[in-house]
């Protein structure tokens, strides 16, 4: 398997929480097909790679929440949920057609509303300006 973006993702331990990376911040190769196996869907190689990295690091709640791979579904509308903000007012998804391109376009579902839109970025350029966002927050309230 090509690692496009493994490394960037475990990049951000040390960027954010201010540790080294280490083996437990991520999930096995092994653990994280088991969790997927029961899916009826791929998951593009952006994703794969985040939850190598950060499927086990605090990363995964830091202010919005990364679902865990076995709760990965798709909803009617043809869109793979993985991520919700903590007062599920929105949902982040990529289309159900797009699961095959490594790096695909994210989308913004208003749960209230229930429209999909885009946020004009891949999944690793809408990760990392999320952490970005999330981080900077955090430093200009303390």
């Amino acid at each position: 398997m090509s690692e496009i973006f493994l490394e960037k993702f475990r990049a951000l331990v040390p960027k954010y929480l201010g540790e080294s990376w280490q083996p437990g911040d991520g999930i096995s190769e092994k653990e994280l097909d088991e969790a997927l196996e029961e899916h009826a869907f791929t998951i593009p190689l952006a994703l794969r790679e985040f939850y190598l990295a950060l499927g086990g690091s605090e990363l995964m709640e830091a202010y919005h929440y990364f679902w865990d791979p076995e709760e990965l579904e798709v909803d009617d509308e043809g869109f793979l949920m993985f991520l919700e903000d903590e007062e599920e007012q929105f949902t982040w998804g990529i289309r159900s057609g797009d699961l095959r391109v490594p790096d695909p376009i994210v989308y913004r579902k208003n749960n209230a509303r229930g429209e999909w839109v885009s946020e004009d970025g891949t999944f690793s350029e809408f990760t990392f300006d999320m952490f970005d966002w999330v981080f900077s927050e955090d430093e200009e309230h303390v």
